[in-house]
């Protein structure tokens, strides 16, 4: 099984560049880690420009995980059925580049809180794979629902069906805004896990701070010791799990994921900066 890391974002991680308090650039991310988590098509899709100037700064194995525009996971519920369909088909027009170059690593569905395990929602993922084709998708559910007893089985048996990523996500537990870390492979090819931190206090804050409070997290080298031992002891093993830090508030994602990647032993492969003029998508 191979084991990939990646952070969210590359601009806000100093303890890539020595501490230096300026963004961070993607080729210089990408000296680090072989992969990123990009969140700029939930709000908006990107100039196709864009992702060939991203792919211009990185290596030709490193992978982007983007992920679905908004309407897409349903945090917009007065699309009609027509749009929705029209939105899908001008996602993957934009995200051709990485198709052509393989380096969609897979398209990531972070589901809104009332996304929940009834019919009109659990129809609506077959939705999905349906206007994406085949194209690689992981989905991370934060409703309680989807894990009840005799609920998360038929969940893992339908992502097995559909081909999709069931993220494990670790968060704090105890609140009724949270789902429990779910590890399973329901697609032979990549499993995923993420990150947020368990800042309980953060988790529940509804104040205009939210964003800065709810990722707020230093994992211990105990807590990383204990997602190592779940990472080795994942069966089946698919061929690919990705382990992706979201606890950036503080600046914690990348020297944790340093730390974890120190932990277990493993070192990327294929991380020199790609010659701009070795690329040609079209």
């Amino acid at each position: 099984m191979k084991i990939t890391m990646g952070l969210t974002t590359w601009t806000e991680h100093p303890a890539l560049i020595n501490g230096e308090q300026r963004p961070v650039t993607l080729n210089e991310y990408a000296q680090h880690m072989p992969t990123v988590e990009i969140d700029t098509f939930f709000y908006a899709l990107p100039q196709m420009s864009t992702i060939q100037n991203w792919l211009s700064q990185v290596p030709s194995e490193f992978q982007f995980i983007i992920k679905a525009h908004q309407g897409m996971t349903l945090h917009q519920r007065n699309q009609e059925k027509g749009e929705l369909a029209l939105l899908f088909q001008q996602y993957r027009r934009t995200i051709a580049p990485l198709i052509a170059t393989g380096q969609l690593k897979t398209i990531l569905f972070q589901f809104p809180p009332y996304f929940d395990a009834e019919v009109k929602d659990i129809e609506y993922l077959k939705l999905v794979r349906d206007w994406l084709g085949d194209l690689p998708i992981a989905i991370e559910l934060r409703n309680n629902s989807w894990y009840r007893p005799g609920v998360v089985d038929s969940l893992v048996s339908y992502c097995q069906d559909l081909q999709f990523t069931l993220v494990a996500a670790d968060e704090p537990h105890d609140t009724v805004t949270s789902v429990p870390f779910y590890l399973a492979t329901t697609n032979p090819k990549l499993a995923m896990i993420r990150l947020h931190g368990r800042n309980r206090k953060g988790w529940d804050n509804a104040g205009k701070e939210w964003r800065k409070t709810r990722t707020l997290y230093c994992y211990t080298q105990e807590e990383l010791a204990g997602f190592a031992k779940k990472i080795n002891q994942v069966n089946p093993q698919p061929q690919e799990l990705c382990v992706i830090f979201n606890n950036n508030s503080g600046g914690d994602a990348a020297p944790n994921a340093l730390q974890l990647q120190k932990l277990m032993g493993i070192k990327f492969s294929g991380l020199a900066p790609r010659d701009p003029q070795q690329l040609d998508l079209f």
